[in-house]
């Protein structure tokens, strides 16, 4: 009896492998003859160790040294702007073609989604939100928050107005005194964004202790909010750089500080779905994004977790863009002597000037600070790394052959990678010195179509784009290009760790 259960067994296991081994040896020949009817040549060749572990092990040491994007973006000029290599037991595909960026985000839109990977990974913070769903999940979501982030709704000046003056009250007045604006950039943003988001603002430029990331010390459940919402944010990043295998962290750390999230906002959710219970009411006619989508569906679940998913992408990417545009202004004093006359000229000396309030109309007056956040956007997009998997077997139009003009086949399940980190620093399309910033370059029409993309493109490109640009003007109106404040700016390498750390988890 036990001699016939081990060979049944055997034949068990000998029949599995073989099904195993003819649907591999189909697939591969189906997927021969999809690659020849479509004139498709590999892409380069990144070198790979066994199984992959060796490329891993180098992007893990360049997150740590914190130059993971120049790490990838430096393989471009080796391995073509269109490669393939294993990493840490997957097969990865990297590009910095536009052809192949507008395919993968447009015109072939739904040959690739996230990927499973995607959502289960920020699952335990994010849920089911716009920036973790695809297909008609995405598709309901983005329907009901496109006409919340309509032009009218996210040009509250007034309001960004407070929170700029808290900022600026908080810059030393002494001369010589050095100011650490990026920790006060992460409250503004996240003020600002509460504000919208929730009718309430958590007030963390009020506090009287910041700590470097923006998050307010103190016993106040809005100051553990913005501490827990950057533990969660940090443990995402750790998930991301293990792939796959991202269900290893799972620390008690991390669930309490999802649990601290959820509780805060789901407090705001209950709120909204029950105004009676309210402490006060919101001023007449002042816009709140999760009264409004509460009025589209009272499910607490779903509106937690696109409250939250606005959050993510609204406070640190625009956060971002006003740390790296005051870094980059207090490196260039030149840019920012012609900034501040253009400003000057325009607005007057401060805000609150009649007739002359910041606006998104502002921008066709501002030609200089519209040049300003193009460059700055285009060293560092607000989405420098991002990617797709194929969910059936597609083509990219360019990288195969040793010219690179061939078209690339993509199986169904490859993931793509493309970086717009990279895609903007390549010579060819923005000179030799597109390492360098320099505003100028905008007049001579550079970055036309998909060579452009600082908040993605296609379907997908990001709702709240404008807001980041509205923000920056209020900031930059606001009195913060005096003399006397640039020189308080203080360059700081860690801006550039936390964006790298953006750039792995603020993908869409």
């Amino acid at each position: 009896m036990e001699l016939a259960v081990k060979s049944f067994l055997l034949l068990a296991t000998a029949l599995y492998l073989l099904l195993k081994l003819t649907a591999y040896l189909l697939i591969a020949h189906q997927n021969r003859i999809f690659a020849k009817s479509h004139n498709c040549l590999p892409p380069g060749r990144l070198p790979s160790s066994f199984l992959g572990l060796s490329n891993w092990v180098r992007l893990t040491r360049a997150a740590k040294r914190g130059d993971i994007l120049d790490h990838i973006v430096s393989r471009f000029p080796i391995y073509g702007n269109t490669w393939k290599g294993r990493i840490l037991f997957g097969t990865s595909i990297g590009t910095i073609e536009p052809e192949n960026i507008k395919a993968i985000l447009a015109t072939s839109f739904k040959d690739f989604d996230l990927g499973p990977q995607r959502h289960d990974n920020f699952y335990p913070l994010l849920g089911d939100g716009i920036f973790t769903l695809d297909g008609a999940g995405w598709e309901h979501s983005r329907a009901n928050l496109r006409p919340q982030f309509s032009r009218e709704q996210v040009s509250d000046v007034e309001a960004l107005e407070l929170h700029v003056q808290r900022l600026m009250n908080r810059l030393p007045e002494g001369d010589g005194e050095v100011a650490d604006l990026q920790p006060l950039f992460y409250c503004l943003t996240l003020d600002s964004a509460t504000e919208f988001l929730l009718g309430e603002s958590v007030d963390s430029l009020l506090s009287p202790e910041l700590n470097p990331t923006g998050a307010a010390r103190g016993g106040k459940e809005e100051m553990s909010f913005a501490q827990a919402f950057n533990v969660s944010q940090a443990y995402l990043v750790q998930r991301s750089r293990l792939r796959e295998l991202y269900w290893i962290i799972n620390p008690k750390r991390f669930r309490d500080a999802n649990a601290i999230v959820h509780r805060l906002i789901d407090r705001y959710v209950d709120m909204a779905l029950h105004p009676e219970k309210r402490a006060r009411k919101a001023p007449e006619g002042k816009y709140v994004f999760l009264d409004a989508i509460a009025a589209e569906t009272k499910d607490p679940k779903y509106l937690r977790d696109q409250t939250l998913n606005i959050l993510l992408a609204g406070r640190d990417t625009t956060a971002g863009l006003l740390g790296f545009t005051f870094w980059l202004l207090a490196r260039h004093p030149h840019v920012y002597q012609k900034l501040r006359e253009e400003i000057l000229s325009a607005f007057g000396t401060g805000l609150n000037n009649e007739g002359k309030r910041p606006s998104f109309s502002a921008l066709k007056n501002v030609t200089y600070l519209r040049y300003v956040l193009n460059e700055t956007l285009r060293l560092y997009p607000s989405v420098p790394l991002n990617g797709r998997t194929a969910v059936r077997n597609t083509v990219l139009p360019r990288g195969g052959g040793e010219d690179g003009l061939s078209p690339v086949f993509i199986p169904k399940g490859q993931r793509v990678d493309y970086t717009c980190y990279g895609l903007h620093r390549r010579k060819d399309l923005y000179g030799e010195d597109a390492d360098a910033f320099r505003p100028e370059r905008w007049e001579e029409g550079v970055g036309r179509g998909w060579e452009f993309l600082p908040f993605n493109g296609g379907p997908r490109i990001c709702l709240g784009r404008m807001f980041p640009h509205l923000l920056v003007i209020v900031v930059a109106v606001g009195r913060l290009l005096t003399p006397s404040v640039n020189r308080a700016i203080r360059p700081d390498r860690s801006l550039l760790h936390s964006y790298q750390d953006l750039a792995e988890i603020c993908e869409d």
